[in-house]
């Protein structure tokens, strides 16, 4: 892990112990567990630990579990533990990188199709491997992909951009 984010963390751990807020510093460690994990995995596979980006992965799949819970905690009427699921989410996604809106994140995919010349769904997966590039961890990737769908839909037949409006 990049030793500014390691630093970061370790910070906001140190942070929370003294300030008492037993709920943080719990997520901060889960967090710290689960990077530590990655890496041995990395280095067991032959790697060199994990980057920045792995982290970013790790946080986003750890916020993903929690949304998954809370809801799951909602509909079961555990109001209580959604909440706490919540709350961990809040803590996780500071160490995220601020995520692009919507119409920003359509607005970068409509450029990037047009910067690497994609014409038709085949292109997908060369539209979405730049984006990863572009842009790690700032992105909702799904939503992303489908607002690439939509472009390259529009752009399938290879005469140009999608324009609004276009009926046929």
């Amino acid at each position: 892990m990049s030793e500014a984010m390691r630093d970061r963390i370790n910070t906001a751990l140190k942070l929370a112990r003294d300030e008492g807020d037993k709920r943080r510093c719990a997520t901060l460690r889960l967090v710290q567990t689960a990077v530590k994990d990655r890496e041995a995995a990395a280095r067991d596979n032959g790697k060199d630990g994990v980057d920045e980006n792995d982290v970013i992965d790790i946080l986003q799949k750890m916020v993903r579990q929690r949304e998954t819970s809370a809801s799951e905690f909602e509909s079961s009427g555990q109001l209580d533990l959604a909440e706490q699921e919540r709350e961990e989410q809040d803590i996780i996604r500071e160490f995220l990188p601020a995520q692009l809106g919507a119409e920003e994140t359509k607005e970068i995919c409509e450029k990037t199709v047009r910067e690497i010349d994609a014409h038709g769904l085949r292109d997908i997966g060369r539209c979405m491997s730049e984006l990863k590039s572009r842009y790690p961890g700032q992105m909702d990737f799904v939503k992303a992909s489908c607002f690439v769908k939509d472009i390259l839909r529009a752009n399938g037949n290879g005469n140009g951009e999608a324009r609004e409006g276009d009926a046929g």
